[in-house]
């Protein structure tokens, strides 16, 4: 067979006029789109900043926008091209179903992201507890959310789960109740022991007077008696109310001689018998 370059040559430059053009202005558009979708972000971004939109939203929202305007861009690139938008959509669909059945567990995860941002049972900056893990919630993704413990580990819930946990929330009430446990000998005067701790209380400005400080006995052991103080504080006041009370609790109840519970232990023997038998003798 002989070749006639004369015919190859014709065809290449055909399909450069024909195909070329096109690809050149796809080109184009997908430079040009992907300019105009960071423009718009941060359009959007800044909007949402001014009209206050929840910082929890923020980036879930804009995370949504970027893949709508992505999808469509290549969309359009596809179109310029030529192929046909028909065959197109029908494998797109049915690469979506495929996609779809391998990615449950991360369509799970962005079900219970749309969730947590519907319902709201916590917001960037509450300290949670879910999932068996604490932390200060620091961003709610698409698909986990973010978590910044109070010894500065990164930890990352998946939402599918944690949308369907039970999730602590000490965040949302501006106040909390502190309940501190003492423990003394059960020879101890429990009127003293109480009056010491009310002194301490008294002498705290962050311990709320309402609702009132209650010192009661929610214990009585053989050795030993638990004296259970309640009282409320500020959300922020907690720890350090906790911690500071813990120490002066124990420096009064030594300067006023209120003895701790000593543990006791019997110890039995049991003579041999040979040994019954000389004690008989």
């Amino acid at each position: 067979m002989v070749l006639d370059f004369d015919s190859i040559r014709e065809m290449i430059v055909n399909f450069a006029v024909l195909y070329g053009l096109k690809l050149l202005v796809a080109i184009f558009i997908l430079v040009l789109g992907a300019w105009i979708i960071r423009r718009l972000k941060l359009l959007i971004s800044g909007l949402m900043l001014r009209k206050s939109v929840d910082e929890s939203l923020r980036p879930f929202l804009l995370s949504i926008f970027s893949i709508a305007l992505w999808v469509l861009l290549l969309v359009l690139v596809i179109a310029q091209i030529g192929v046909e938008m028909t065959s197109f959509i029908a494998v797109l669909g049915s690469a979506g179903l495929a996609i779809g059945l391998a990615l449950q567990g991360s369509l799970a995860n962005f079900a219970g992201g749309v969730l947590i941002l519907t319902i709201k049972p916590f917001r960037v900056g509450d300290f949670i507890e879910a999932q068996g893990q604490s932390g200060t919630v620091q961003i709610i993704n698409i698909f986990n959310t973010v978590l910044k413990t109070a010894d500065n580990k990164t930890i990352y819930i998946p939402n599918g789960p944690l949308a369907s946990a039970v999730v602590v929330n000490y965040s949302v009430e501006a106040t909390r109740r502190v309940e501190l446990l003492f423990t003394v000998s059960v020879n101890n005067d429990i009127g003293k022991v109480r009056q010491l701790i009310q002194e301490l209380i008294s002498q705290d400005e962050r311990v709320m007077k309402e609702p009132a400080p209650a010192i009661v006995v929610t214990n009585f052991a053989e050795h030993s008696i638990t004296i259970s103080t309640r009282i409320w504080c500020k959300r922020e006041d907690y720890w350090g109310l906790f911690w500071d009370m813990n120490e002066r609790a124990k420096a009064a109840f030594e300067q006023n001689n209120i003895a701790l519970p000593v543990p006791r232990r019997e110890v039995l023997s049991q003579q041999s018998g040979k040994e019954q038998a000389a004690v008989g003798a």
